[in-house]
Protein backbone atom coordinates (compact mmCIF):
# COMPACT_ATOMS: atom_id res chain seq x y z
CA UNK A 1 0.00 0.00 0.00
CA UNK A 2 1.62 3.20 -0.71
CA UNK A 3 1.74 5.41 2.10
CA UNK A 4 2.18 9.50 1.48
CA UNK A 5 2.16 12.47 3.24
CA UNK A 6 -0.53 15.14 2.96
CA UNK A 7 0.68 18.88 4.50
CA UNK A 8 -1.87 21.89 5.24
CA UNK A 9 0.49 25.19 5.25
CA UNK A 10 -1.80 27.83 6.32
CA UNK A 11 -0.69 31.09 8.14
CA UNK A 12 -1.98 30.16 11.41
CA UNK A 13 -1.08 26.76 11.57
CA UNK A 14 0.74 23.20 9.96
CA UNK A 15 -0.80 20.34 10.09
CA UNK A 16 0.61 16.72 8.68
CA UNK A 17 -1.12 13.93 7.84
CA UNK A 18 0.78 9.98 7.37
CA UNK A 19 -2.05 8.57 4.55
CA UNK A 20 -1.71 4.78 3.77
CA UNK A 21 -2.75 4.89 0.28
CA UNK A 22 -6.59 6.43 -0.93
CA UNK A 23 -8.36 4.19 2.06
CA UNK A 24 -8.21 4.31 5.55
CA UNK A 25 -8.21 7.28 7.67
CA UNK A 26 -4.95 9.13 7.81
CA UNK A 27 -2.72 9.47 10.99
CA UNK A 28 -2.40 13.50 11.82
CA UNK A 29 0.98 13.68 13.12
CA UNK A 30 1.36 16.58 14.91
CA UNK A 31 0.68 20.89 14.17
CA UNK A 32 2.84 23.34 14.72
CA UNK A 33 2.47 27.13 13.57
CA UNK A 34 2.09 28.37 10.10
CA UNK A 35 3.85 30.75 7.78
CA UNK A 36 3.16 34.01 6.52
CA UNK A 37 2.82 32.68 3.24
CA UNK A 38 5.35 31.98 0.24
CA UNK A 39 5.07 35.47 -1.46
CA UNK A 40 5.91 37.01 2.24
CA UNK A 41 9.83 38.29 2.23
CA UNK A 42 12.17 34.63 3.72
CA UNK A 43 8.19 33.22 2.85
CA UNK A 44 10.41 29.80 1.38
CA UNK A 45 12.56 30.05 4.28
CA UNK A 46 9.79 30.34 6.77
CA UNK A 47 7.68 27.54 5.02
CA UNK A 48 10.62 25.21 5.02
CA UNK A 49 10.91 25.96 8.53
CA UNK A 50 7.32 24.90 9.33
CA UNK A 51 6.94 21.87 7.81
CA UNK A 52 10.45 20.13 8.21
CA UNK A 53 10.43 19.81 12.00
CA UNK A 54 6.73 18.68 11.65
CA UNK A 55 7.45 15.41 9.88
CA UNK A 56 11.18 14.89 11.20
CA UNK A 57 9.81 14.22 14.46
CA UNK A 58 7.92 10.85 13.98
CA UNK A 59 10.57 10.11 10.49
CA UNK A 60 7.60 7.70 9.02
CA UNK A 61 8.56 4.87 6.73
CA UNK A 62 10.01 6.12 3.61
CA UNK A 63 6.73 7.80 1.91
CA UNK A 64 5.84 7.64 -1.92
CA UNK A 65 5.39 11.28 -2.30
CA UNK A 66 4.47 14.51 -0.07
CA UNK A 67 2.09 17.24 -1.04
CA UNK A 68 1.56 20.39 0.63
CA UNK A 69 -1.13 22.80 0.31
CA UNK A 70 0.66 26.32 1.24
CA UNK A 71 -0.60 29.69 1.65
CA UNK A 72 0.86 32.45 -0.70
CA UNK A 73 1.42 30.23 -3.38
CA UNK A 74 -0.93 31.70 -5.38
CA UNK A 75 1.52 35.09 -6.11
CA UNK A 76 4.84 33.05 -6.01
CA UNK A 77 4.83 29.85 -8.11
CA UNK A 78 8.20 30.28 -8.05
CA UNK A 79 8.95 30.06 -4.52
CA UNK A 80 6.57 26.81 -4.53
CA UNK A 81 8.99 25.62 -6.68
CA UNK A 82 12.00 26.38 -4.67
CA UNK A 83 9.52 25.39 -1.10
CA UNK A 84 9.54 21.78 -3.37
CA UNK A 85 12.93 21.19 -4.01
CA UNK A 86 14.40 21.95 -1.10
CA UNK A 87 11.58 19.35 0.74
CA UNK A 88 12.76 16.85 -1.99
CA UNK A 89 16.43 17.53 -1.01
CA UNK A 90 15.30 17.35 3.01
CA UNK A 91 13.03 14.06 3.26
CA UNK A 92 13.14 10.79 2.65
CA UNK A 93 10.40 10.71 -0.23
CA UNK A 94 11.25 10.14 -3.83
CA UNK A 95 8.34 13.12 -5.00
CA UNK A 96 7.41 16.36 -3.65
CA UNK A 97 3.97 18.44 -4.93
CA UNK A 98 3.54 21.93 -3.51
CA UNK A 99 0.37 23.83 -4.70
CA UNK A 100 -2.12 26.27 -2.82
CA UNK A 101 -3.88 25.34 -0.38
CA UNK A 102 -7.05 27.02 -1.90
CA UNK A 103 -6.18 23.55 -4.06
CA UNK A 104 -6.14 21.54 -2.16
CA UNK A 105 -9.11 22.55 -0.36
CA UNK A 106 -10.83 22.37 -3.53
CA UNK A 107 -9.39 19.00 -4.12
CA UNK A 108 -10.14 17.46 -0.38
CA UNK A 109 -13.92 19.11 -0.58
CA UNK A 110 -15.09 17.73 -4.54
CA UNK A 111 -12.76 14.36 -3.93
CA UNK A 112 -10.23 15.64 -6.43
CA UNK A 113 -13.21 16.22 -9.16
CA UNK A 114 -14.10 19.31 -10.87
CA UNK A 115 -16.35 21.94 -9.85
CA UNK A 116 -16.63 25.12 -7.80
CA UNK A 117 -15.51 25.53 -3.65
CA UNK A 118 -16.98 27.96 -1.74
CA UNK A 119 -14.58 28.11 1.25
CA UNK A 120 -16.11 30.92 3.62
CA UNK A 121 -14.25 31.50 6.99
CA UNK A 122 -12.53 34.65 8.61
CA UNK A 123 -12.40 35.50 4.63
CA UNK A 124 -13.93 33.90 2.17
CA UNK A 125 -12.77 32.61 -1.33
CA UNK A 126 -14.95 30.73 -4.23
CA UNK A 127 -12.39 28.42 -6.86
CA UNK A 128 -13.38 26.78 -9.57
CA UNK A 129 -11.52 24.11 -12.06
CA UNK A 130 -13.24 23.26 -14.68
CA UNK A 131 -13.04 19.87 -16.90
CA UNK A 132 -10.63 21.54 -19.42
CA UNK A 133 -8.22 22.36 -16.54
CA UNK A 134 -9.45 26.20 -16.72
CA UNK A 135 -9.27 27.78 -13.01
CA UNK A 136 -11.25 30.36 -11.55
CA UNK A 137 -10.76 32.52 -8.42
CA UNK A 138 -13.25 34.86 -7.53
CA UNK A 139 -13.06 37.11 -4.05
CA UNK A 140 -10.34 36.15 -1.61
CA UNK A 141 -8.46 39.42 -1.83
CA UNK A 142 -8.67 39.76 2.44
CA UNK A 143 -10.77 41.77 4.58
CA UNK A 144 -10.30 45.53 3.08
CA UNK A 145 -10.46 44.74 -0.47
CA UNK A 146 -13.08 41.59 -0.87
CA UNK A 147 -13.83 38.56 1.15
CA UNK A 148 -17.77 39.57 0.72
CA UNK A 149 -19.91 37.44 3.04
CA UNK A 150 -16.84 36.06 5.20
CA UNK A 151 -17.13 36.63 8.93
CA UNK A 152 -14.57 39.71 9.19
CA UNK A 153 -17.16 41.42 6.88
CA UNK A 154 -20.18 39.95 8.67
CA UNK A 155 -18.47 40.93 12.23
CA UNK A 156 -17.48 44.75 10.99
CA UNK A 157 -20.49 45.33 9.88
CA UNK A 158 -22.36 43.96 12.69
CA UNK A 159 -20.13 45.90 15.21
CA UNK A 160 -20.82 49.61 12.83
CA UNK A 161 -24.76 48.82 13.11
CA UNK A 162 -25.58 49.54 16.54
CA UNK A 163 -24.24 53.24 17.05
CA UNK A 164 -27.65 55.33 17.58
CA UNK A 165 -29.36 55.29 14.23
CA UNK A 166 -31.25 52.27 14.90
CA UNK A 167 -32.58 52.03 18.08
CA UNK A 168 -34.07 48.74 17.89
CA UNK A 169 -31.24 46.50 17.00
CA UNK A 170 -29.43 44.56 19.95
CA UNK A 171 -26.51 44.61 18.07
CA UNK A 172 -24.80 46.96 20.39
CA UNK A 173 -25.96 44.89 23.64
CA UNK A 174 -24.58 41.88 22.21
CA UNK A 175 -21.39 43.57 21.05
CA UNK A 176 -21.36 45.19 24.69
CA UNK A 177 -21.62 41.65 26.02
CA UNK A 178 -18.86 39.91 24.22
CA UNK A 179 -16.24 43.04 23.90
CA UNK A 180 -16.91 45.21 27.32
CA UNK A 181 -18.42 48.91 27.39
CA UNK A 182 -19.37 50.77 24.24
CA UNK A 183 -16.54 53.28 24.77
CA UNK A 184 -13.63 51.06 24.59
CA UNK A 185 -14.83 49.04 21.89
CA UNK A 186 -12.35 50.17 19.53
CA UNK A 187 -9.56 49.94 21.64
CA UNK A 188 -11.06 45.84 22.45
CA UNK A 189 -12.21 44.88 19.18
CA UNK A 190 -8.32 46.04 17.66
CA UNK A 191 -6.09 44.54 20.44
CA UNK A 192 -4.27 41.93 18.20
CA UNK A 193 -3.47 45.01 15.92
CA UNK A 194 -6.18 44.55 13.68
CA UNK A 195 -9.74 44.43 13.73
CA UNK A 196 -9.83 41.91 10.89
CA UNK A 197 -8.71 39.08 13.61
CA UNK A 198 -11.19 40.06 16.27
CA UNK A 199 -14.29 40.71 14.04
CA UNK A 200 -14.96 37.60 13.05
CA UNK A 201 -15.73 36.24 16.70
CA UNK A 202 -18.57 38.73 16.77
CA UNK A 203 -20.17 36.85 13.37
CA UNK A 204 -22.03 34.41 14.54
CA UNK A 205 -24.14 37.03 17.47
CA UNK A 206 -24.74 38.81 14.04
CA UNK A 207 -26.45 35.47 12.99
CA UNK A 208 -28.15 34.64 16.04
CA UNK A 209 -29.78 38.52 16.42
CA UNK A 210 -30.77 37.96 12.65
CA UNK A 211 -32.33 34.46 13.17
CA UNK A 212 -34.41 35.80 16.13
CA UNK A 213 -35.83 38.77 13.73
CA UNK A 214 -33.52 41.62 14.58
CA UNK A 215 -33.80 43.64 11.58
CA UNK A 216 -30.17 45.22 11.56
CA UNK A 217 -29.05 41.44 11.86
CA UNK A 218 -31.05 40.35 9.24
CA UNK A 219 -30.32 43.06 6.65
CA UNK A 220 -26.26 41.48 6.86
CA UNK A 221 -26.94 37.90 6.93
CA UNK A 222 -28.91 38.78 3.74
CA UNK A 223 -26.44 40.72 2.01
CA UNK A 224 -23.45 38.41 2.96
CA UNK A 225 -25.32 35.40 1.71
CA UNK A 226 -26.23 37.30 -1.32
CA UNK A 227 -22.70 38.02 -1.81
CA UNK A 228 -21.65 34.25 -1.44
CA UNK A 229 -24.13 33.25 -4.13
CA UNK A 230 -22.95 35.35 -6.34
CA UNK A 231 -19.18 34.39 -6.11
CA UNK A 232 -20.49 30.74 -6.78
CA UNK A 233 -22.02 31.81 -9.78
CA UNK A 234 -19.37 33.57 -10.92
CA UNK A 235 -16.69 31.35 -10.87
CA UNK A 236 -19.70 28.62 -12.36
CA UNK A 237 -19.26 30.87 -15.17
CA UNK A 238 -15.78 30.67 -15.84
CA UNK A 239 -14.71 27.33 -14.81
CA UNK A 240 -15.56 24.96 -18.69
CA UNK A 241 -17.54 21.87 -18.61
CA UNK A 242 -21.12 20.77 -19.02
CA UNK A 243 -21.76 20.17 -15.60
CA UNK A 244 -20.29 21.10 -12.27
CA UNK A 245 -21.00 20.94 -8.40
CA UNK A 246 -20.30 22.63 -5.99
CA UNK A 247 -19.53 22.64 -2.03
CA UNK A 248 -19.24 24.98 0.89
CA UNK A 249 -16.74 24.69 3.32
CA UNK A 250 -15.03 26.44 6.69
CA UNK A 251 -16.33 27.64 9.89
CA UNK A 252 -18.85 30.16 8.85
CA UNK A 253 -21.25 27.33 7.62
CA UNK A 254 -22.03 26.81 11.02
CA UNK A 255 -24.02 29.87 11.06
CA UNK A 256 -26.90 28.06 9.45
CA UNK A 257 -29.55 28.50 7.04
CA UNK A 258 -29.95 32.66 7.00
CA UNK A 259 -26.63 32.14 5.50
CA UNK A 260 -26.77 28.61 3.55
CA UNK A 261 -30.12 28.77 2.03
CA UNK A 262 -29.73 31.48 -0.47
CA UNK A 263 -26.28 29.32 -1.63
CA UNK A 264 -28.65 26.29 -2.20
CA UNK A 265 -30.77 28.05 -4.26
CA UNK A 266 -28.19 30.05 -6.28
CA UNK A 267 -28.05 27.27 -9.30
CA UNK A 268 -31.65 28.21 -10.22
CA UNK A 269 -31.56 29.72 -13.52
CA UNK A 270 -27.93 29.15 -13.99
CA UNK A 271 -27.64 28.02 -17.98
CA UNK A 272 -25.71 24.95 -16.84
CA UNK A 273 -26.52 22.11 -14.25
CA UNK A 274 -24.78 23.60 -11.19
CA UNK A 275 -25.69 20.86 -8.20
CA UNK A 276 -25.03 21.64 -4.62
CA UNK A 277 -23.34 19.13 -2.68
CA UNK A 278 -21.77 18.05 1.12
CA UNK A 279 -17.91 18.42 1.08
CA UNK A 280 -16.51 15.10 0.64
CA UNK A 281 -13.28 16.13 2.74
CA UNK A 282 -10.56 18.64 4.08
CA UNK A 283 -7.57 20.06 2.89
CA UNK A 284 -5.31 17.58 4.43
CA UNK A 285 -7.46 14.82 2.17
CA UNK A 286 -7.19 16.85 -1.04
CA UNK A 287 -3.42 16.63 -0.44
CA UNK A 288 -3.61 12.62 -0.16
CA UNK A 289 -5.15 12.46 -3.36
CA UNK A 290 -2.94 14.96 -5.12
CA UNK A 291 -0.07 12.91 -3.69
CA UNK A 292 -1.39 10.13 -5.22
CA UNK A 293 -2.71 11.14 -8.73
CA UNK A 294 -0.78 13.45 -10.96
CA UNK A 295 -3.75 12.95 -13.59
CA UNK A 296 -6.33 14.47 -11.31
CA UNK A 297 -7.73 18.01 -13.25
CA UNK A 298 -5.62 20.37 -10.54
CA UNK A 299 -2.41 19.17 -11.76
CA UNK A 300 -1.62 22.24 -14.04
CA UNK A 301 -2.38 24.30 -10.59
CA UNK A 302 0.84 21.75 -8.70
CA UNK A 303 4.41 22.03 -8.40
CA UNK A 304 5.97 18.89 -8.99
CA UNK A 305 9.57 17.56 -8.34
CA UNK A 306 10.55 14.26 -8.80
CA UNK A 307 14.53 12.72 -7.79
CA UNK A 308 14.95 11.48 -11.41
CA UNK A 309 13.87 15.15 -12.96
CA UNK A 310 16.65 17.46 -13.38
CA UNK A 311 14.76 20.46 -12.34
CA UNK A 312 10.97 21.58 -10.97
CA UNK A 313 7.70 21.93 -13.64
CA UNK A 314 6.46 25.40 -12.62
CA UNK A 315 3.00 25.79 -13.30
CA UNK A 316 1.62 27.43 -16.62
CA UNK A 317 -1.25 29.15 -14.68
CA UNK A 318 -0.77 31.03 -11.20
CA UNK A 319 -0.99 28.42 -8.38
CA UNK A 320 -4.39 29.57 -6.21
CA UNK A 321 -4.66 31.63 -3.49
CA UNK A 322 -4.55 30.81 0.27
CA UNK A 323 -8.33 29.10 1.72
CA UNK A 324 -9.82 31.04 4.68
CA UNK A 325 -10.01 30.01 8.10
Amino acid sequence: MTAVVAVDLGKTGCRAALCNGSDGPPRQLHEVPGAPGLAADGGVAAARAAVLPLLERERPARPAAVCAGAAGAAAAPRAASALACLLLEELPTDEVAVTGDAVTAHAGALGGRTGVERAIGAGSVAVGIGDDGSYARVDGWGPWFGDEGGGARIGAAGLRAPDGRDPDTRLLAAAVERFGAQDRLPVAIGRDGTSARTAPSFAPDVARLAAAGDTAASAIIRDAATALAEAVLAAARRSGGEALSFAVTGGLTSLGEPLLGPLRSAPAGFPRPLRPRSPLGRPLDGARLLALDARAPHEPHVVRVRRAAPSATVPTSPVPPPAVA
